[in-house]
């Protein structure tokens, strides 16, 4: 993506966020196999705490390993496995569309040759295009599965724009999750549940001519797989990315509401009545960035706690302890044990 800046660097989710997934896959493979797959990936879900995070570098890992060496493209997320290809058939089509509209129908043609337990449809009105996915039946949603689909749509669209399209909203046909915050990571847009189906919209007026894309950016797009797609590079769809952005560029002595509100040419109780409207507020959204940056910075294992503790604003490391353990759960020093291969 043409994006310069990426304020999600940092972002994590919750491991209840994919705990679906790993349930899909356990089917797929052998007892060991599955233990292969999470230690390769440095993702020991057993030893992580209940309130414990997964970075991106952990869930483009798994992802790699699983989607080649299960011979599923979907990991069992789907009623019928994705052969191998299937993504890079998928990509040749949608290149060859002409705009980004002719390019979501290409999508659904696609999936609709492929899953059995659902179709895709698209809905239009004079304001927005929807990609909707309708179940065939009585279906149980797979939180994951449905997830994932609808962001690969997104981030086609983005890598066929190169540049990240706008997304009106997205709508999810299961109920809100407790981790429900974890999608504000994923998605550029407002993200309802317990939807009469699962759908992403697009307004009319984004959804314009598609750039050229070479058979080189085709194999890169691959290669990266999920990395370019699945967290979301906005810095406008929210408010509370925008303030996480202006936080991982400020140093954190010098980081306040008044600083984020000039940053983004408002006043402080303006910003103040936005992030109501996110859900949140100036503080978590520090909290936030600082556990995630802390978190990588303990699964990397390349600095001392007070040295982490110092990067990421504490003044002493018992404070950041303190910090640290109501964010996750655990105290850093118990966190980086439960992540090392020694437990």
């Amino acid at each position: 993506m043409a994006d310069e800046v990426t304020p999600t660097l940092y972002s994590t989710v919750s491991r209840q966020f994919i705990a679906d997934w790993l349930s899909a896959l356990r089917p797929l493979c052998t007892g060991a196999e599955y233990r292969s797959f999470l230690d390769r990936a440095d993702l020991m879900v057993e030893r992580m705490p209940s309130q414990g995070r997964v970075t991106l570098d952990q869930i483009v890992c798994l992802y790699q390993l699983t989607a080649i060496e299960t011979g599923d493209e979907m990991m069992g997320l789907w009623s019928r496995p994705i052969r191998p290809r299937a993504l890079q058939h998928l990509l040749a089509s949608v290149r060859e569309a002409t705009s980004l509209a002719s390019a979501l129908f290409r999508f659904s043609t696609f999936w609709n040759l492929l899953l059995d337990d659902y179709q895709f449809e698209l809905i239009e009105n004079e304001a927005e295009l929807a990609l909707a996915l309708m179940p065939k039946g009585d279906q149980t949603a797979q939180r994951f599965g449905h997830m994932l689909i609808l962001k690969l749509a997104h981030g086609l669209l983005s890598w066929l724009a190169r540049h990240e399209v706008p997304v009106k909203q997205v709508g999810f046909a299961f109920e809100r999750p407790e981790f429900e915050e974890d999608y504000a990571v994923v998605f550029p847009a407002p993200v309802r549940f317990s939807q009469p189906a699962t759908s992403i919209s697009f307004s009319h007026d984004v959804l314009g001519q598609v750039q050229a894309r070479s058979s080189a950016d085709l194999d890169r797009f691959l290669e990266n797989a999920p990395r370019d797609w699945i967290f979301t590079r906005s810095q406008q769809h929210t408010q509370s990315l925008r303030v996480r952005t202006y936080l991982s560029q400020t140093a954190w002595d010098k980081a306040n509401l008044t600083g984020a509100a000039t940053a983004m040419h408002m006043t402080p109780r303006t910003l103040i009545r936005k992030l109501e409207a996110d859900g949140t507020t100036f503080q978590s959204i520090k909290d936030a960035l600082r556990r995630d940056i802390a978190i990588r910075h303990l699964q990397m294992g390349q600095h001392s706690i007070e040295a982490i503790a110092h990067e990421v604003g504490f003044s002493s490391a018992a404070n950041f302890h303190k910090a640290f353990q109501r964010w996750t759960g655990n105290t850093p020093s118990s966190y980086r044990r439960a992540l090392s291969p020694d437990g």
